[in-house]
């Protein structure tokens, strides 16, 4: 199960409450305070883990509670503090305040963290109100209550290319060929329900691909679970722009390359002028080298044409990419991918 948002309430550790104590010993039987403070209580923090691919490890539980200090006892003895309460989420998460709405974090790399709900400070015993004019006290303080909120973690996916189109384009086929990952591939739309990842290697280099479910018209307005899915593209280097040569409703493949577009424009003008690879695919049913000259006459810029079943034109596009996130590097000329 895939689950990139999850609402949880957090609440930090009392902490624990001073002591009223006062030293009796036999040649002391009036002695002064010796009432020690209460410990802190735990701090809850989100931290970001590596090798967490999703947050559906915490869609099972909602209330997460740190525990609470211990009380302090005579004889100047302090409580003991609590330890912290982590939370790990994937790397990428966004956390925020639910109710405010203000964002608290981005954890982007294994590591990052934030404290979202503070332990209570322990109570004060009677030995730290002890003066010249009070040698006897009799106040102490009780712990203090931790901090509480509900909070919204959220995932977009971290990735250097991702692969985009409408539904049926072919994005999840190409995932398969070109990396290990196993999507979920069938001849209907919306095959595709989240995102999936996968690693391509070429010479010494490395990229992530995420496969992002189809987007449809209005998905910038939240059709088809639009805003679920163009978040995950906002973090790539690339966008690699599927479009089927020959698409199977009849529709024109430039058409829906335009709708896609407008989508993206309508929905983050930065996530719009992210840098692209236009793709004509399914060539092998086509069969016809034409559509994709055609496809790049009619856009105005370079189409490169391939097919995922066939495995034609794939070592080109990877190429392409490759030129893009490394452009100052030398690559050699046929790439060599590593599955």
């Amino acid at each position: 199960m895939f689950v990139d948002r999850v609402t949880l309430f957090v609440q930090g550790g009392s902490g624990g409450d001073g002591c009223l104590s006062f030293r009796r010993e036999k040649y002391a039987p009036r002695g002064g305070p010796n009432g020690g403070d209460g410990g802190k209580g735990g701090d809850v923090i989100v931290r970001a883990e590596e090798g967490l691919t999703n947050l559906a490890h915490l869609s099972q539980k909602r209330h997460w509670r740190a525990e609470r200090g211990e009380h302090g006892e005579g004889s100047d003895r302090f409580g003991r503090g609590a330890n912290d309460l982590i939370i790990a989420a994937a790397p990428g998460t966004l956390v925020r305040d639910r109710d405010r709405g203000n964002l608290l974090a981005d954890l982007k790399n294994d590591g990052d963290q934030v404290i979202v709900a503070r332990g209570g400070r322990g109570g004060h015993g009677n030995a730290h109100f002890k003066s010249s004019t009070n040698r006897a006290p009799r106040q102490f303080e009780k712990g203090f209550t931790g901090e509480d909120r509900w909070i919204t973690l959220e995932l977009k996916v971290i990735a250097d290319v991702g692969l985009i189109g409408l539904p049926n384009a072919g994005k999840s086929t190409l995932l398969s060929r070109i990396s290990r990952a196993h999507p979920e591939i069938a001849d209907y739309p919306f095959t595709t329900k989240y995102p999936n990842l996968g690693t391509v290697t070429i010479d010494d280099h490395s990229f992530v691909v995420a496969d992002i479910p189809g987007l449809i018209e209005g998905a910038h307005t939240g059709h088809g679970l639009g805003h679920e899915f163009l978040r995950h593209v906002e973090r790539t280097s690339l966008l690699v722009h599927l479009v089927e040569a020959q698409p199977l409703d009849g529709t024109r493949p430039a058409e829906n390359y335009r709708t896609i577009r407008h989508e993206l424009a309508q929905y983050s003008k930065a996530l719009a002028d992210r840098p692209e690879i236009v793709v004509a695919t399914k060539l092998d049913a086509v069969g016809d080298e034409d559509v994709r000259a055609e496809l790049a006459a009619e856009l105005g810029c370079e189409v490169v044409g391939i097919s995922s079943v066939t495995g034609k034109g794939v070592p080109e596009l990877m190429r392409a990419i490759a030129r893009r996130l490394w452009p100052a590097d030398e690559l050699e000329a046929e790439p060599a991918l590593a599955r």
